[in-house]
């Protein structure tokens, strides 16, 4: 294995420590890097939504990829800042199995990250919003973020679950993959390619959605009469969008679905595979 990357078996020792700093950090310096992560996120979803706006031309597929490669901003902001997201949060099962941590400690830093990703989310919501953004290009803009996020409601419990469950999935793996870089350039690149999976995939991400549907919500029930004229639709168009339905339809379930896909299938996994060879080099 070269030196300038880790191995596997580091990269698993590696998760557990990030972890645990980052479980016992006091709560108002998590709630704060957790604020800054769901603004990070939501900034990625901007990126992503403009350049996908107007480019029905292109082939779907191509379409998807471009907003993807766009949406990978928001994670490479996180990792390069250090913010805390809760997606990646939930690695800390790692240090869990490892017995590094107790459960009540976990579940306090995941509510407090949760929390806070959201209040980031809105904050991007609501400047989005002022800043008239969704009239852009004639109103397309707004109208992408309208459809996007109607498509979202659309799933069944299980559907919803299952693309969170893919979502975390690959952002965790991003996430994981980053650990065995040592430079800037290493883990910015290596995120790449799997949140633009995630994201052409139309896989479910909680705290992206927190950015967009919430946003959607806005714009459907605040715009007036010549946003619906530009764009030739009208809000009983998206009867889905409701924060009711933001709540039981979406966010529950792929919410649940990030957990499995990354506490479960990346790092208590990861875990279980290397934890006899990441114990007997931490000495345990």
């Amino acid at each position: 294995m070269s030196a300038d990357v880790r191995s596997p078996v580091d990269m698993t020792g590696y998760a557990e420590t990030v972890a645990v700093r980052k479980t016992l950090r006091p709560l108002v310096q998590t709630f704060c890097l957790s604020v800054t992560g769901g603004a990070f996120i939501a900034l990625g979803f901007v990126f992503c939504i403009t350049v996908t706006t107007g480019a029905g031309a292109l082939p779907w597929g191509i379409v998807k990829l471009i907003g993807g490669i766009c949406f990978s901003l928001g994670l490479i902001l996180i990792i390069v800042c250090g913010a805390d997201l809760f997606t990646s949060t939930v690695l800390s099962t790692t240090a869990l199995a490892a017995k590094r941590i107790k459960a009540p400690q976990m579940a306090l830093n995941w509510l407090n990250v949760y929390v806070g990703n959201l209040l980031g989310a809105l904050i991007i919501v609501a400047l989005t919003w002022y800043s008239g953004e969704a009239s852009a290009a004639g109103g397309r803009w707004g109208l992408n973020v309208l459809a996007t996020a109607h498509a979202k409601l659309s799933h069944t419990f299980i559907q919803a679950f299952c693309l969170g469950v893919f979502a975390n999935l690959m952002v965790c793996l991003a996430v994981w993959m980053s650990y065995a870089g040592h430079s800037l350039l290493d883990k910015s690149l290596i995120v790449i390619a799997p949140i633009s999976m995630f994201v052409a995939g139309g896989f479910e991400h909680c705290i992206a959605n927190m950015f967009l549907i919430p946003l959607a919500i806005l714009i459907r029930d605040g715009s007036g009469p010549d946003f619906w004229q530009s764009v030739g639709a009208a809000a009983d168009h998206y009867p889905l969008l409701t924060v009711g339905n933001f709540i039981t339809l979406n966010l529950l379930p792929v919410t649940l679905g990030n957990i499995v896909g990354g506490g479960l299938m990346v790092g208590a996994w990861n875990r279980f595979l290397f934890s006899r060879e990441t114990a007997a080099v931490s000495g345990e």
